[in-house]
């Protein structure tokens, strides 16, 4: 095992900001892995495990800690029948490669999570989702190494108490579950609708009806790419706020002074569109010369690095959409990609 010292963290995130990690280790395999956690453990050091960074932000100060990239790969197809079959991928897989493969098996349950930078381990952290589909409908279980019991386990579904946009791993066990790999299950029918409605105006702009899971693919990569900056061109770490949920009052109350809101209606509530609040706040196509982070054009929950040399100035433009759109609209942006440490 190799390990590395005083590495910038900037070039482990999407968002090219953060300060220094004490130590690194690229972890290809699980022996390397559990090798890394118990370095930390001999050192009495925190650790962190990541895949691409395009989820994470580093704080200035950096990590006096181990950071981890897990670099484990795998794909395996399991317990095929005439319905479908199970893939077991390794947590360092690229996760837009495992939805191409998915998608050349005719398989579908994944194929809406196109174009989402990240590895396949980070997916279950985030609950991740887009377009009507999210990890949870897919995943049957994760392996992990436990940090607590110094042994290989497995989660199922159940046990990842997954939420929009969370999950166990990164609330109540934050820290403790290295995962390996993940289970999920996918289906050789053909995707069902009612479709996510900018995925229903594109097949219905191209004349598309009964696609299949490479149609819908193809339609989720138009329009991420015509709406969304590539991470490795445009240092960005994706939506960077969740669509807040509100009670059907705060929602009637809204539209009385707004007129038609973007929501969807979940068992908590009333879903609104951060992108609405975002741009209704006055921050569509926002450039802030103070800080040097922007809104992306078009899409204004993508927080862009123009010019910004310190994750405080990123904090800094985020908090004044937060404040904006709490003073104008009463409701509370939670952050997504998670600030570490």
């Amino acid at each position: 095992m190799e390990v590395l010292r005083n590495i910038s963290l900037g070039q482990y995130s999407t968002m090219k900001l953060g300060g220094m990690a004490k130590y690194l280790v690229i972890a290809d395999s699980l022996k390397t892995l559990i090798e890394a956690s118990e370095f930390a453990e001999s050192k009495k050091i925190p650790l962190i495990v990541i895949g691409e960074g395009s989820n994470t932000i580093w704080r200035d100060e950096g990590f006096n800690g181990l950071v981890i990239v897990n670099k484990i790969k795998g794909f395996r197809q399991t317990l095929e029948n005439d319905s479908g079959c199970c893939i077991d991928i390794g947590a360092g897989e690229e996760w837009d490669k495992i939805v191409e493969k998915s998608v050349e098996l005719k398989l579908t349950g994944i194929e809406c999570l196109s174009l989402i930078p990240g590895t396949a381990g980070a997916m279950p952290v985030q609950n991740v989702g887009a377009y009507g589909q999210d990890i949870s409908q897919s995943l049957i279980t994760v392996s992990a190494y436990d940090r607590q019991t110094h042994k290989m386990t497995i989660l199922t579904a159940s046990d990842c108490h997954f939420g929009y946009r969370t999950s166990i791993f990164k609330n109540e066990q934050h820290g403790r579950f290295l995962i390996t790999s993940i289970s999920l299950l996918l289906h050789k029918d053909s995707p069902l609708p009612p479709f996510y409605p900018s995925v229903k105006s594109y097949l219905d702009e191209h004349n598309l009806v009964n696609p299949g899971p490479e149609t819908l693919r193809e339609a989720v990569i138009a329009i991420r790419s015509s709406r969304l900056p590539d991470p490795r061109v445009v240092p960005n770490c994706g939506s960077f706020f969740a669509n807040p949920t509100v009670s059907l009052d705060t929602l009637r109350r809204l539209e009385e002074n707004y007129g038609s809101i973007p929501h969807w209606t979940v068992d908590s509530g009333e879903r609104v569109s951060a992108a609405w609040l975002i741009d209704k706040a006055g921050f569509k196509d926002y450039i802030d010369p103070e800080t040097g982070i922007a809104t992306w054009p078009g899409q204004p929950l993508i927080l862009v690095n123009r010019s910004a040399k310190r994750t405080t100035d990123l904090l800094m433009f985020a908090n004044k959409i937060c404040s904006e759109v709490e003073r104008k609209f009463s409701i509370h942006l939670t952050q997504e990609p998670e600030l570490l440490p």
